[in-house]
């Protein structure tokens, strides 16, 4: 369940992840174009950190990470790092799938990183939540 992309021979294409992403294909391709339309985010294929990652799509602006988005079978990853105050400003707004994320962030620095799994459209709503705070 929820296997990603790990053949790193095999560069896939944006259309091969997307439909990799079965059920949640269309929640992945409008998570992308809107990160590259509403924040103007540079966009490359990667297969970064090691085998277990996967291939993904990297967000950038002005040449530093905004998040990675893996593909996985039936659902996509996303990957980002806030800092603490960014997650306290935006905990009160967060499902509770969320905030156990945010409880259960991997800390660096001042923040953390989480990989949040979207597997429905309430948390698709929610990571757009997380990557507008990003972003601003």
């Amino acid at each position: 369940m929820y296997e990603r992309m790990l053949n790193k021979q095999a560069v896939p294409t944006i259309e091969e992840m997307t439909k990799h992403c079965a059920e949640n294909a269309e929640h992945f391709s409008m998570i992308n174009d809107w990160l590259a339309t509403a924040f103007r985010t540079e966009q490359k294929v990667i297969f970064p950190y090691g085998n277990k990652y996967g291939w993904g799509i990297g967000h950038y602006k002005n040449k530093r990470l905004v998040c990675n988005i893996f593909a996985e079978a039936g659902a996509f990853t996303v990957m980002l790092r806030l800092t603490n105050v960014q997650y306290e400003m935006i905990y009160g707004k967060m499902k509770k799938y969320t905030q156990e994320y945010i409880d259960n962030r991997y800390p660096c620095g001042d923040g953390g990183w989480i990989h949040y799994r979207v597997i429905c459209r309430e948390h698709y709503e929610d990571v757009k939540k997380l990557l507008e705070v990003k972003c601003s």
